[in-house]
């Protein structure tokens, strides 16, 4: 490559000038790697591509829409014994009806239960609910002795008829029953209802309205910062256009893939969500270039071919590496992350693969038809900037410097040991919090505050009837459930459930004797105390168990229910931490060390994108944990994480990092290619992709942001989380960190050892062609051939290009 770029020189100084323009890709070399050849396939096959595209798009959708999506079951969302219990019950067919409360409190703290409009209140409510039809087993709190100790609160209860994975969709009857029931009693009587299916209907319906309000309010945002960064509402459109395809395509593949994985709201969400982002960026990252090269005088062809074999390969390197993070919550164990992960990964991949194969043929055909529909204002304010640019920098009209990172590089690079160390530092302290972050699964009023009135009924029944969490519940299936041993195995159970102090009573025992299942219903000492109910529920599985039900041969008896849930959930993501991390940084690390072939760079890559993780968990802890800020997101008194967050985060933010990280260090390992110094490669590098970085960065941090203003504060934390890593990461890492490492590295930064070199080279440089001359270059020189500058600062005298 460096032999025939070097012929291309001396023929040019022969002749007297550099390449003209629009012989670029003849006389160049054949494209080298798959972004590059995709590249110039895709430029000269327009229509196939882009027909090719489109087919791929609506057959995928097709399919998905044929197929239907699979979702996630309740005995599949974790492994050991919540699943093994799911399992058991789900074989037996004995599907456990939903159970709803409806709480009737007296308005007046002078009311009580025994007073007769009391009385009339709890009648109305048990005809209201078995008018409906759609309820069984209803009691009176007179029956079952379900009043408050003071008298003032008692509950109705009843179970949903008919298959309850589908009760949230039928509750609506039974929830106006009982607000007919408390219009009747209005300033006299509190009647609301709660229980399993209307939370799940409330839950969903928060969740559907705060995702439709983040998706609507995305694109338009996405859209209006690529107007102001493009000025043209056509080259605006495109990143959106690409990035709402791919996220079709993704949902049909979804849904066919589901039948073998399968899939869940959240895992639609947050594919929806890193679509958005990941299409955006890699089409603006493609999109700047073949754009920046256009403006330094490069017939269409020729900026095409550069953009592919330059910004394509970045997106390519890229888009791997993002997909190995996302890979790395199929490690988790848990259904939910498997999901989300695999989701993610789709859409990824197939923005990647639209963003080299489907773009430049968009681009090909629109040539400069890709600048219509300028906005005056924002037109005339990119002209100055680039008359600025083009008078002060040197290095190039259409290099697309940014002023502020090249003032902001010069400081930087003057005293890298002090950059280094105050923003190190600055980004330590960020994350100092973090030391101390407390996970947990959030409750009702954690995770929705008193906005909603089931979260208000909740809390009184919680005032009204303490000691709170639901019992355990133990699965027993035998090969006979009468059996002698079997019978005195409960009973013993029953008894040192007690006695053992695991529970206070009563414990309920039902069996199923046509199934030989047996369900046991332990109310755990400790309540709503979390801590004190986990040590309950260890006396129960490793002391009571074993001394019991474990002494028949053939007998299984998993213990499951909400604090087993939530223990289990938070032990198998804690095991999960080390399979995860170690995956994603390995793989991470391998990428960049085949793709840049420079040891250092693969380390520092992974260095700083650990700071920024870091830097994202401390925020997060200080204002979600510790309060700082709290009230600025609406976060007051949460006091903790949600309990998936930190991992879930550690997997995206790696490989979103990657994204700015990739494409940085690929323009500057290109312009030292071209023979600049590291440290002027490091000032062009990074000044030149700080505008379309900004610019991308800025799309992320608004649409993530958006999640930060949900009702749900896992949503908020999220997006918090997102936004605030994100900033920083395009920022202090990608402006001061980075710049800051390399000029202290130096040409260490290229290092690659020798018994290394037998890895296989993925570094696929695209030799670009010799700078174009703009028509200004050339009057001024009255066309006498004399060196021009490219867009790296070089002249046709200065030395050949360098193999690093």
């Amino acid at each position: 490559m460096v032999a025939t770029e070097r012929r291309q020189r001396g023929q040019g100084r022969r002749r007297g000038g550099a390449t003209p323009p629009g012989r670029g890709p003849a006389a160049s070399p054949a494209p080298r790697g798959i972004a590059a050849r995709a590249g110039v396939w895709s430029a000269r096959h327009r229509w196939t591509a882009v027909t090719v595209w489109v087919l791929f798009v609506v057959l995928a959708m097709g399919l998905g829409s044929a197929a239907g999506q699979v979702d996630v079951k309740d005995s599949e969302q974790m492994s050991g014994e919540i699943s093994q219990a799911e399992r058991i019950v789900e074989d037996a067919g004995l599907k456990e009806p939903v159970g709803e409360s409806v709480l009737i409190q007296g308005v007046d703290s002078s009311t009580s239960a025994t007073d007769k409009e009391f009385r009339a209140g709890v009648a109305a409510v048990l005809t209201a609910v078995e008018s409906t039809g759609e309820v069984a087993d209803v009691t009176s709190p007179y029956d079952t002795k379900t009043i408050s100790k003071d008298g003032r609160s008692a509950l109705v209860q009843f179970n949903m008829r008919g298959d309850p994975e589908t009760s949230g969709e039928r509750v609506e009857t039974v929830l106006k029953a009982v607000e007919g029931v408390q219009e009747e009693h209005e300033g006299t009587l509190r009647i609301a209802e709660i229980g399993g299916a209307s939370m799940n209907k409330t839950f969903d319906e928060a969740f559907g309205d705060d995702f439709k309000q983040a998706e609507i309010s995305a694109v338009p945002v996405a859209l209006g910062i690529l107007l102001i960064a493009f000025g043209a509402l056509v080259a605006a459109l495109l990143p959106v256009v690409l990035a709402l395809t791919a996220i079709m395509a993704t949902m049909g593949l979804m849904a066919v893939v589901s039948h073998v994985m399968p899939m869940s709201d959240t895992a639609n969400s947050v594919m929806l969500l890193v679509g958005l982002a990941v299409g955006v960026d890699y089409c603006l990252f493609y999109l700047r270039r073949e754009r920046e090269e256009r403006e330094a005088g490069r017939d269409a062809e020729t900026a095409l071919r550069i953009a592919a074999a330059t910004s394509g390969r970045a997106v390519v390197v890229s888009g791997v590496t993002v997909c190995v993070a996302m890979a790395g919550m199929l490690f988790t164990g848990l259904a939910e992350f498997k999901a989300m992960g695999l989701a993610s990964l789709m859409v990824v991949a197939v923005a990647m693969v639209g963003s080299v194969t489907v773009l430049p043929a968009l681009l090909s055909l629109l040539g400069d038809r890709v600048e219509r529909g300028r906005v005056p204002f924002l037109n005339r304010l990119k002209q100055s900037k680039k008359q600025r640019a083009a008078g002060g920098a040197g290095s190039g009209g259409g290099s697309g410097e940014s002023r502020f990172w090249r003032a902001v590089l010069g400081r930087v690079l003057r005293g890298p040991k002090t950059a280094l160390a105050v923003a190190a530092g600055a980004l330590v302290a960020i994350a100092l919090p973090a030391v101390g972050m407390q996970t947990q699964n959030f409750t009702l009023d954690q995770e929705f505050g008193d906005s909603l009135p089931i979260v208000q009924t909740y809390e009184r029944i919680n005032e009204a009837f303490p000691g709170g969490a639901e019992p355990a519940e133990v699965v027993v299936r035998a090969d006979d459930i009468n059996a002698a041993p079997v019978r005195r195995a409960l009973a013993d159970f029953r008894a040192q459930a007690v006695s053992s102090g695991a529970s206070e009573g009563p414990v309920e025992i039902v069996t199923h004797d046509e199934q030989n299942v047996a369900i046991i219903e332990v109310p755990l000492v400790g309540g709503s105390d979390q801590d004190r109910a986990e040590k309950s529920l260890g006396l129960l599985r490793d002391t009571v168990r074993p001394a019991t039900l474990g002494t028949v041969d053939g007998v299984e008896a998993p213990v499951s229910g909400q604090v087993a849930g939530s223990k289990d959930f938070n032990d198998q993501l804690v095991g999960a931490v080390a399979p995860v991390f170690a995956f994603v940084v390995i793989f991470a690390f391998v990428l960049m060390l085949l793709c840049f072939r420079s040891l250092t760079i693969a380390v520092t890559s992974i260095v700083l994108n650990l700071l920024s993780v870091g830097a994202a968990y401390g925020i997060l802890t200080a204002v979600f944990q510790y309060g700082w800020g709290a009230s600025l997101v609406g976060a007051e008194g949460v006091g903790a994480i949600i309990s998936w967050l930190p991992l879930f985060l550690f997997v995206i933010l790696f490989g979103l990092s990657m994204d700015y990280h990739v494409f940085v260090v690929s323009r500057i390992r290109e312009a030292r290619m071209r023979g600049l110094t590291t440290r002027e490669a490091i000032t062009h590098g990074v000044v030149t992709t700080a505008g379309v970085v900004t610019s991308a960065a800025v799309i992320m941090v608004a649409v993530f942001a958006i999640f930060g203003t949900l009702s749900m504060q896992s949503m908020k934390q999220m997006g918090v989380g997102l936004a605030a890593a994100v900033l920083i990461d395009a920022t202090i890492i990608r402006g001061v960190l980075l710049p800051a490492v390399m000029a202290l590295l130096d040409e260490r930064n290229w290092y690659f050892p020798s018994w290394l070199r037998w890895l296989p080279d993925l570094t696929h440089d695209e030799s670009v062609v010799a700078p174009a001359r703009t028509p200004s270059e050339a009057e001024s020189r009255g066309g006498d051939g004399a060196p021009t500058v490219d867009a790296y600062g070089k002249t046709g005298d200065q030395p050949d290009p360098v193999r690093i």
